[in-house]
């Protein structure tokens, strides 16, 4: 029976080399076309055995293999892309990790661990910058042994030192025990660490051979093709001059021919029944995602295999959403691809918006959103509208007035709306970094809410008017004054010691110069309306800001300085002399 390319997943933590890695093995840019360097959808490569041969030359010998190559999956990166990666994961039979030996673990990749130990994926580590090794002499797409050995010993010890520390770490935050390849007797107990320099190719071969090594020797049996009706994942929609609607996918399972009535996710909740138009297969050692050759014409692919589905009424189909052609009941295909396109989010009363371009970024956004208790209103698929807009506008939190825009368009009525109201429109087509804005956002957008704030509080404060400081007598009093404590501003009330209320200040001057609020230690010229100067209030009298018993709660949110509550202290005792339990 035939056996299948095996699927091979590459995860990590971000910026740690995973396409660099591929792009070695391909001999393509596809990294630097890549958004913000980060692998954003599942891509898949294809690398038949007779690259895997040249590649590893005399590491291989005589030797032959079963399986006709590996096909690679390339995972998004970033911790919070849980969902991305655990739909790479899931249709994984191998997975390599790539750890970069100067940065060592990063909370990624222990969830990458995790994530392959409940799919029990077997998988290799790739060790990989190993070339950043100071005093690393690199070769070309040299073996691992042939390049150690021309390496200084001290430079090599260096290595073997990071290589311990990341085992360590390894088996201390998950039970597994790691160590470098060519050390292990038993590969079914110990994970294999390739050093490799996925910039120059150093270890590749070994990286390579090992995984053709594993599929052969443990998966075999789990590789026969299956024959039967195809399924598939859905990578991307994409809109081909000349074709029209197209659907980038991986056939994990069966077998898609051209003519097959197929069922396909989309984005408005019922799934499209079409049949296949055409079906165009990328040549060996090109991304799918990224194709720099045409593609081949084919009439039928078996799994697993990167495929471009030309068919009908696409335009709707859903990224991340799943393929199947028909061999049985229509309706239960439908009804079980319906269930699988739903977005599993817990939604809020009051949120953010989240629009996004395929299921798995939402599933993912929602999954940061979580895990920092940010509630999501709605989420969904497609472009920000104007009634995103108007709905955002109307919630209480000022922070939950935002919009994110993952990989989608902005309306451009939307855009003028969001503007007129006030509401932030977070756009990027890199995930990672429209969290990061967002958040800067949200803290500075808090220091603005907690100016308001504060500027809406009536905080604690004491004067004293000076000697010879009369300037006029009434309609209104100005007399200088010291700031003896807290602060004062216009519009504020003020009582004598006594609690006899005495009126409230109009204005406050310094020279010339009009002020908004003068602090502790100021001396100043203030307008207070009502009293008369010898009646009501007299030099040398001590007044006290009269802060309204509602806002002494609100205050204990502010962090008061020490002079503040000593005098609310104060402020409080006169009071109760009234009311006994004023501003408990």
């Amino acid at each position: 029976m035939a056996v299948r390319h095996p699927i091979v997943s590459v995860m990590g933590h971000v910026d740690h080399g995973k396409s660099t890695i591929l792009d070695m093995i391909r001999g393509t840019e596809v990294v630097s076309r890549e958004a913000g360097g980060i692998t954003q959808h599942i891509g898949a490569t294809d690398v038949p055995i007779e690259t895997i041969y040249k590649l590893c030359g005399p590491l291989i010998g005589d030797r032959k293999f079963n399986v006709p190559g590996l096909l690679f999956i390339d995972t998004p990166g970033h911790y919070s892309f849980v969902t991305l990666r655990t739909r790479g994961g899931a249709l994984s039979d191998l997975a390599v990790l790539v750890i970069d030996v100067i940065d060592g673990i990063k909370p990624q990749t222990v969830e990458s661990i995790s994530i392959l130990r409940k799919g029990k994926t077997p998988f290799v580590i790739a060790a990989n910058k190993i070339d950043l090794i100071p005093g690393w002499r690199h070769h070309d797409m040299m073996p691992f042994h042939q390049s150690l050995a021309e390496q200084d010993p001290r430079v090599a010890a260096d290595l073997d030192t990071r290589l311990y520390n990341i085992s360590g770490k390894i088996f201390d935050q998950t039970g597994f025990s790691a160590d470098r390849f060519d050390k292990i007797t038993d590969f079914t107990k110990t994970i294999a660490m390739v050093p490799i320099s996925g910039k120059f190719g150093e270890g590749l071969p070994d990286l390579l051979l090992i995984l053709v090594g594993l599929a052969q020797r443990f998966l075999e049996d789990e590789l026969i093709t299956e024959e039967g009706a195809g399924e598939g994942t859905v990578l991307e929609v994409k809109e081909e001059r000349g074709i029209g609607t197209a659907i980038d996918s991986i056939i994990y399972k069966g077998t898609i021919k051209v003519g097959d009535q197929i069922v396909v996710s989309s984005v408005k909740g019922e799934p499209i029944v079409t049949k296949v138009k055409g079906l165009q297969r990328p040549r060996p050692l090109d991304e799918i995602r990224d194709p720099t050759q045409r593609f081949d014409r084919v009439k039928e692919v078996s799994a697993a295999a990167g495929i471009r589905i030309v068919a009908q009424t696409l335009e709707n189909a859903m990224a991340g959403g799943m393929i199947r052609v028909v061999n049985g009941d229509l309706d239960e295909i439908k009804e079980e691809i319906r269930q699988q396109s739903v977005i599993k989010v817990d939604l809020a009363e009051e949120g953010i918006i989240v629009r996004g371009d395929a299921i798995g970024s939402l599933e993912a956004f929602a999954f940061e959103c979580k895990k920092t208790e940010l509630p999501i209103r709605k989420i969904d698929i497609g472009s920000v509208t104007r009634k995103d807009v108007v709905e955002a506008s109307h919630f209480k939190n000022p922070v939950h007035q935002a919009i994110f825009a993952f990989n989608v368009p902005i309306n451009d009525d939307a855009r003028s709306e969001a503007r007129s109201l006030g509401v932030k429109i977070f756009e990027n087509d890199v995930m990672y970094r429209l969290l990061e804005d967002y958040n800067n956002w949200c803290e500075e957008r808090k220091k603005e809410l907690e100016v308001e704030r504060r500027l809406e509080v009536v905080f604690p404060g004491k004067i004293i008017i000076m000697r010879d400081h009369v300037f006029r007598v009434s309609k209104p009093a100005i007399v200088g004054v010291r700031v003896l404590a807290g602060r004062i501003r216009p519009g504020q009330g003020l009582v004598k010691l006594d609690g006899k209320s005495v009126g409230k200040i109009k204005s406050l001057r310094s020279g010339e110069e009009s002020l908004k609020e003068a602090v502790a230690g100021q001396e100043i010229a203030v307008a207070i309306d009502e009293p008369t100067v010898g009646r009501q209030i007299d030099v040398e009298d001590v007044l006290l800001v009269d802060v309204p018993e509602s806002h002494v709660a609100e205050l204990a949110k502010f962090g008061l300085k020490a002079d503040e509550i000593e005098v609310l202290e104060q402020l409080r005792q006169i009071k109760r002399k009234e009311r006994q339990f004023w501003g408990a």
